[in-house]
């Protein structure tokens, strides 16, 4: 029984050594938490490769970790009602105007551009191959030619929908139209494994590998003009939201140096996305 007492304070050590702990422990998530932040984005900046470029050179100038959710712009839109993401990267401009007017997002601003391009077989069975994208689609649907959609409502599906009604053919658009409900990546390797046509942003295409004989076939077209925005959802909506980080991160691309990183992100020598913040 001697031995005993000389236990008691290593016991009362260890208990205040697993206590510090505990508090370590707890505060180490808030603090990681505090400078990571939640991006719901349109797939084609994460698929063409541009936020391995751009969110590292972010993170190197704040600290603050982007944590990506890519998916349709309509999704992604979906997921700012939810309050489940703290900024946005999107490209539909008349649904993010829309979600600012409903006061989901505080404030939309332009951050770059590409353009849309019709891809399909090299043959160009339907003889589309031109710049007006109205007559391609004319084309498609008058030769009822295997056409993949997206069909997920994202940016380039809501681009796609408005370039057939432009053709007068909202419900028209052939035998051979199928809805993937897919990512432009998968769209385009369906559309490269059964000879089909496509409507892609040029920067999935650029970076896309498995092409195998599917070429660009209808561009130049103005209305095929591909603009991005970014902005942060409305904290007076959702509390949660970390409003500050993501401002952060809408001041940064929208700035000289975030607009540098964008420009500075090329393929094979290509740039794939053009900066036009405040512009």
């Amino acid at each position: 029984m001697r031995n005993y007492p000389s236990f008691r304070p290593v016991a009362l050590v260890h208990s205040a050594w697993t206590a510090i702990n505990i508090v370590a422990f707890c505060s180490f998530p808030a603090l990681s938490h505090a400078q990571t932040i939640l991006m719901a984005s349109t797939t084609s900046t994460e698929q063409s490769g541009l936020f391995g470029h751009l969110l590292p050179e972010f993170k190197k100038a704040s600290g603050i970790d982007v944590k990506v959710v890519a998916l349709g712009t309509g999704q992604a839109l979906d997921m700012a009602r939810r309050g489940d993401a703290d900024v946005l990267f999107v490209h539909d401009p008349a649904a993010e105007e829309k979600i600012v007017a409903d006061g989901v997002a505080v404030k939309r601003f332009p951050v770059m551009y590409n353009d849309f391009v019709l891809i399909g077989p090299a043959a160009d069975p339907a003889k589309t191959k031109g710049k007006d994208i109205v007559e391609a689609l004319q084309k498609l649907s008058a030769s009822n030619a295997s056409v993949i959609s997206r069909g997920d409502k994202s940016g380039t599906h809501a681009a796609e929908l408005r370039y057939w009604a432009l053709a007068g053919l909202p419900a028209s658009k052939g035998t051979g139209y199928k809805e993937c409900g897919c990512g432009m990546g998968p769209a385009l390797n369906i559309a490269s494994s059964s000879g089909a046509y496509v409507l892609a942003d040029r920067g999935t295409w650029l970076s896309f590998k498995n092409r195998g004989n599917l070429a660009v076939l209808v561009q130049g077209d103005t209305r095929l003009f591909n603009q991005y925005g970014v902005m942060v959802v409305n904290p007076a909506k959702h509390q949660h939201v970390k409003a500050a980080e993501a401002q952060k991160f809408v001041d940064w691309v929208t700035s000289n140096p975030g607009q540098a990183v964008i420009a500075s992100y090329k393929i094979e020598g290509e740039q794939l996305f053009f900066p036009n913040a405040g512009r």
